[in-house]
């Protein structure tokens, strides 16, 4: 594919994940206004309890083969189907296991509430495998518009539903209502929306024939996974479900830009890198690209939330839910880092180097493991500084690895992160400086982000980095494009 149809396809495909990811998280937040307040902390930390659970089950589930489909060339009927029986299969099997297993999980963190809820929570997991081989072939084909609709309807539906159980008093329910609706309608939407159905046949040698490459993917997620959501399990053995409600929604409402700057910028990068996977120059300038996208937008979020952190919580959650506030700021310095991994980590994926990516889990696992025994002692915010310190040590970890890759170094990494990160450093500073005054909560969360990217932007186009310069060349092409007759395009 030219650089010019890659470019294309590129910059469509970020604009619908984008539109996709973004839209997930407004109307999660929108849910979440309502339902935190509504909802008591201890219910949040019951579901939050056994996030562990459940992101290690679906990651089992798939055991790689999603992606694996996603980067051999040609697929097969049988091959779709062969995994779509072992995705089903698999987790009908896991819930029954959970379902038995639940009085336990609710023995071990000393919650009885949780035998009901763990048994009908888990059931998200059959669901989600329904749907899985539908999602990986409107992936394949680059559909992010109809992944979009999909998604964006089958939330809508759940959160009203969750919305009107919390009002009624429902309680926990209503936040497991969401979850488990969420991914039924979510698969139900998928069958209709895709053409393909399973055949009647099942081949072992072709799962086989993936097996090589997805075991390893399906360690590092588990690895992955399990480091991602082992926080809240943790904290629910030691310490009550409403400081577990604390740390997890503060880590979940600081993920909520960088999670959609990963996803987006992950679901391209999947295609794109896997489709020049053989041209190492072009892979490294590829990724380079993303890097400066992603600190050119991640930095200046990132400084943002932490200034307007505690107005923002009152104005939302009321003091209730101050207490997560400085977990949520100690967090977000890792959040910052989060979306350069991604890249990364699909860098890997893309040139089939999966002994790396599994090497570079197993090190990183060890490594929080070590972090989370000399600094749990200090409480959950020595928690909460271990998952910054783990992430700062894993992107250090993932350069070094692509340096063996596509001869990308350190050096050269900071080179194109550090002046948005400078620019965003000085921004927030000012910002900050200049309302410090400012004693209305309101105003204060409505000036502060307004100031920052006006700020930003004028030092970026001052000292003409190289985003600012992308921009106003899309913005350009966007107005001569608009400037051609119609009649001419056709021509």
């Amino acid at each position: 594919m030219a650089d010019s149809a890659l470019k294309t396809k590129t910059t469509r495909s970020l604009f619908w994940s984008f539109v996709d990811k973004f839209g997930q998280q407004i109307l999660n937040f929108a849910s979440m206004l309502v339902l935190m307040n509504i909802v008591a902390p201890e219910a949040y930390g019951l579901i939050g309890s056994l996030a562990v659970f459940t992101a290690f089950s679906t990651i089992l589930i798939d055991s790689g083969f999603g992606r694996a489909l996603l980067n051999r060339k040609e697929i097969s009927a049988t091959d779709y189907s062969s995994v779509f029986y072992f995705n089903a299969g698999l987790s009908v099997f896991l819930y029954l296991i959970l379902f038995f297993l639940a009085p336990f999980i609710a023995g071990l963190f000393n919650a009885p509430a949780l035998v009901p809820v763990s048994r009908v929570i888990f059931l998200a997991l059959v669901f989600n495998a329904a749907g899985s081989i539908h999602y990986t072939i409107l992936t394949k084909k680059a559909n992010f518009r109809e992944i979009t609709k999909i998604n964006m309807w089958a939330l809508l539906i759940a959160d009203i539903v969750a919305i009107a159980m919390g009002l009624m008093g429902h309680g926990v329910w209503a936040l497991v209502a969401q979850m488990v609706l969420f991914a039924f309608f979510r698969t139900m939407l998928l069958w209709f929306s895709t053409s393909w159905k399973p055949i009647t046949e099942f081949s072992l040698p072709r799962l086989k024939s993936f097996f090589g490459f997805s075991y390893k993917l399906m360690l590092c997620s588990m690895i992955s996974t399990t480091v991602n959501n082992i926080y809240p399990s943790l904290i629910a053995v030691f310490y009550p479900m409403n400081h577990v409600a604390f740390f997890n929604q503060a880590k979940k409402y600081q993920e909520i830009p960088f999670l959609t700057l990963s996803n987006t910028f992950r679901s391209v990068a999947m295609l794109i890198l896997s489709e020049i996977n053989d041209q190492t120059e072009r892979l490294k300038r590829v990724v380079r690209k993303l890097v400066k996208t992603i600190a050119f937008l991640s930095f200046p979020v990132g400084l943002m939330m932490i200034l307007v952190a505690e107005p923002l919580f009152y104005l939302f959650f009321q003091e209730k839910w101050l207490a997560s506030v400085p977990y949520f700021q100690v967090l977000t310095l890792a959040g910052m880092l989060l979306p350069f991994t991604f890249i990364f980590n699909e860098l890997f994926i893309a040139k089939e180097r999966s002994a790396f990516f599994l090497g570079l889990e197993v090190v990183k696992g060890g490594v929080l493991i070590l972090l989370i025994v000399l600094l749990f002692p200090k409480g959950i915010m020595g928690l909460a500084a271990s998952w910054v310190v783990y992430m700062v040590i894993t992107l250090i970890l993932s350069i070094i690895f692509s340096g063996k890759v596509i001869h990308y170094s350190l050096s050269e990494f900071v080179k194109d992160t550090f002046p948005y990160l400078f620019m965003a450093v000085i921004s927030a500073a000012v910002s900050c400086f200049s309302t410090r005054y400012v004693t209305n909560n309101l105003l204060f969360v409505l000036v502060n982000p307004v100031l920052i990217a006006l700020l930003y932007i004028a030092l970026c186009k001052l000292f003409k980095l190289e985003m600012t310069k992308e921009i106003d060349e899309w913005f350009a092409s966007r107005k001569k494009s608009e400037k051609i007759p119609n009649n001419t395009k056709k021509k």
